[in-house]
């Protein structure tokens, strides 16, 4: 027993020295809302795609999805209008320590209109964040990703 004496102190050190930043700033849910107010949604590919509705007609397409910051996940999730542009794009949950830059709305913004055509590239179209390099780029690559597929996909 005398392991015990000198292991849990160290495990003890060693979570608290671990810090947790994950920060949820929407759920799926709220995202959804704010990005197609008056719709109502029909999943089309579970936990991951969402129709968007409102008086009979498509408003547009709701995806979740996650890629990697530096280190550990970002949640995002990107909407698109019915022609395949994107309408939002919204930081669901970010994990990082340092970075969360991402997540502004000026940032987010360089998104809208953008489609599967579009370059979406940082340092290009897309503005890189000195300090968030790599979650800047995993984003824009994911947004690249989910447009791709949606003009092979999803029409």
């Amino acid at each position: 027993m005398t392991w015990i004496r000198y292991t849990l102190p160290a495990a003890a050190i060693v979570s608290a020295a671990a810090p947790a930043y994950a920060v949820q700033y929407l759920s799926i849910g709220e995202a959804q809302k704010n990005a197609f107010p008056s719709a109502h949604f029909t999943e089309v590919q579970a936990g991951r795609v969402w129709k968007a509705e409102a008086g009979g007609k498509v408003e547009g397409f709701f995806i979740f999805d996650r890629v990697i910051g530096k280190h550990l996940y970002i949640d995002y999730a990107v909407a698109l209008t019915p022609g395949g542009a994107v309408h939002k794009v919204e930081i669901l949950q970010y994990r990082e320590s340092y970075g969360g830059e991402v997540r502004s709305p000026s940032w987010l913004a360089q998104f809208v209109g953008k489609t599967s055509g579009s370059a979406l590239k940082i340092n290009g179209d897309i503005r890189n964040i000195s300090g968030a390099t790599l979650s800047s780029t995993h984003v824009t690559e994911g947004v690249k990703r989910i447009l791709a597929a949606y003009a092979n996909r999803l029409r």
